[in-house]
């Protein structure tokens, strides 16, 4: 599995970054975590505000720091499909 982390590293895409290393790391599973800084390559993904996450390719959220809560959720999704 493969989260994304869309943004230029400013505080606010660090703090998702926290929240989704904790996210992986209470349901112990195996995901790499893969920070997307480029403006170009974050905008194919269709984002218009970051910090953004995507796992798999899909963004799960746009423009907010995701709670780990939140994240732990898709990620269990993402298992089942």
């Amino acid at each position: 599995m493969k989260v994304q982390i869309l943004g230029t590293g400013c505080p606010r895409c660090k703090k998702l970054e926290a929240h989704a290393r904790k996210a992986i790391e209470e349901l112990g599973v195996d995901a790499e975590i893969e920070k997307v800084q480029d403006i170009k390559e974050i905008t194919k993904f269709g984002v218009m505000m970051t910090p953004a996450l995507a796992i798999d390719g899909k963004v799960k959220s746009s423009g907010e720091i995701a709670p780990p809560e939140k994240i732990k959720k898709w990620l269990q999704e993402a298992q089942e499909r």
